[in-house]
């Protein structure tokens, strides 16, 4: 099997850890203790060690780098006497799925496995065509099955934009059939379908005879939604919606910051309501470009089980930091700008990478959060592969099965991490549905919200009678993109050293 033990090299300091292999070949012995009837051919044998081959990399792979690990007693190093026992067990399973979610610990909402890498690759490079365009929420009114599609913005270049559709559009059918709580996702899977089209006024859902035929085609959507700077009595005030972190645009980010230096802004808003999350080194560089004075100071801490950190901390303990920085992963220098306030507006779709700089910040500068309270996700995971290292590069060819499971928590710099609930904003305020104003406007409620407070004005109460949090009208059910591999996820890029440290 390739469960034999790995060893780690630690020779300056004598230590080894145990581990799950990869690459190791299933003594004949093990073939014939676990192959029943078919222990005499050879032949047969070998393809049963292949029917498990799916298992044995999520196996070893959870065995190797999960959080987690310490929570799942299949997982400890010493849990089977031999390999024929653990052949056995991963033998039991009817699916690779079966057994993945038996090696994910309770705290754990995050961790997931893919039969589709290719897919993944595509999502945390922002290739997407799952919604033709359209960014929605879904909803249903209490009481009902029924579900209704509220869009909260539309990407330009795709047919929803084609369509003349917009924030705030609702529909509640597809291709004739009223959506429900069932029917739902089925519908919206389709690679075209036609949408009828209606508005809400005064808490209600208000249908007209228009509708809209959309197909889905593939396009990648460029994070940086909006970056403007408003000028409102005498205050120059940019203006950034960022709905994703996604390495490949983090030179589109720089850019809008460089964008803010020319224009001399004062006051800065982050618009993240919408974003769920993604990489790790491009959240570090959104905070080094809010700022710039903490250029090497820590902003974020990792935690990994108990093998790696005491790995980490013994010989790469620096790997263990991520600090504010002064260059993009291009080299291209930051531009930075050197704020001591910041103003952040979020969602409950707030979540991950999102948080992280939220996090991230609040030990160096005033982070003002307006909006609701954001999802509550502090850890970050990474993909691996079936291949010698886990990593993308000689790939198991027979399957593409990968699995991102959660490798470290993060901390900022004064140790706080673990908001399972979330992050509470200083200003509540949640999107009503009656009112949800146009993206970018010094109107639309929650930046008229921060540039209140930019300007010292009294906030302006609202009464949202049909909004995220009016529980007795509206009833969140999801959201597009929710069904996608790289949906609120915080993750890095690159698999850790010493997972090629080790000797296999």
């Amino acid at each position: 099997m390739r469960s034999i033990k790995l060893l780690i090299s630690l020779l300056l300091l004598g230590l080894s850890f145990t581990s799950c292999t990869k690459d190791t070949e299933i003594p004949e012995d093990t073939l014939a203790e676990t192959s029943g009837e078919n222990s005499g051919n050879p032949e047969e044998n070998l393809l049963e060690a292949e029917d498990i081959e799916i298992e044995e990399f999520i196996y070893s792979g959870m065995n190797d780098i999960y959080l987690y690990k310490a929570d799942i007693p299949q997982l400890a190093n010493d849990y089977f006497a031999s390999d024929a026992e653990e052949a056995g067990f991963l033998r039991n399973y009817g699916s690779p799925e079966g057994l993945f979610e038996d090696l994910v610990s309770s705290r754990d909402r995050f961790s997931f496995l893919t039969d589709d890498y290719i897919s993944l690759e595509e999502s945390f490079e922002g290739i997407s065509s799952s919604t033709a365009g359209m960014e929605f929420g879904l909803g249903s009114i209490s009481g009902t099955n029924n579900i209704f599609a509220f869009l909260r913005y539309v990407v330009p270049n795709t047919p929803a934009a084609e369509a003349g559709l917009t924030r705030g559009t609702v529909f509640t059918e597809v291709n004739g059939q009223k959506l429900t709580i069932n029917n739902f996702s089925d519908l919206l899977d389709a690679d075209s379908f036609t949408i009828n089209i209606g508005r809400i006024e005064n808490s209600s859902i208000i249908m007209t005879d228009e509708t809209a035929e959309l197909s889905r085609s593939e396009y990648t959507e460029n994070p940086v939604f909006l970056a403007k700077t408003l000028e409102v009595e005498g205050e120059k005030i940019g203006y950034l919606m960022y709905n994703s972190f996604i390495g490949d645009f983090d030179d589109e980010l720089n850019a809008a910051f460089a964008n803010f230096k020319a224009e001399g802004i004062t006051n800065l808003v982050v618009d993240l309501r919408y974003n769920g999350g993604g990489s790790v080194e491009s959240a570090v560089d959104l905070a080094s470009m809010i700022t710039g004075q903490f250029e090497g100071d820590v902003f974020m801490k990792e935690q990994w089980n108990e093998e790696y950190q005491s790995y980490f901390e013994a010989q790469q303990p620096e790997s263990l930091i991520n600090r504010f920085d002064s260059r993009i992963r291009t080299q291209e220098s930051i531009n930075s700008l050197h704020l001591s306030k910041v103003y952040i507006l979020t969602s409950a779709s707030t979540a991950s990478a999102s948080e992280l700089v939220i996090n991230g910040l609040k030990p160096y500068i005033n982070v003002v959060q307006i909006g609701e309270t954001t999802t509550g996700k502090f850890q970050a995971s990474v993909t691996l592969y079936d291949s010698p290292d886990y990593s993308r590069e000689n790939a198991n060819e027979n399957h593409t099965y990968a699995i991102q499971p959660l490798v470290f928590k993060s901390a900022n710099a004064d140790g706080k991490s673990d908001y399972l609930d979330g992050l509470e904003p200083d200003v509540t305020l949640a999107e009503d549905l009656n009112d949800l104003g146009i993206l970018g406007e010094a109107s639309e409620p929650l930046l008229e919200a921060a540039i209140n407070d930019i300007l010292g004005k009294a906030q302006v109460t609202r009464k949202s009678e049909f909004s995220m949090k009016a529980g007795r009208d509206f009833t969140p059910v999801g959201e597009s993109g929710m069904n996608k591999p790289g949906y609120q996820r915080m993750f890095i890029d690159k698999l850790p050293v010493i997972m090629r440290d080790k000797e296999f």
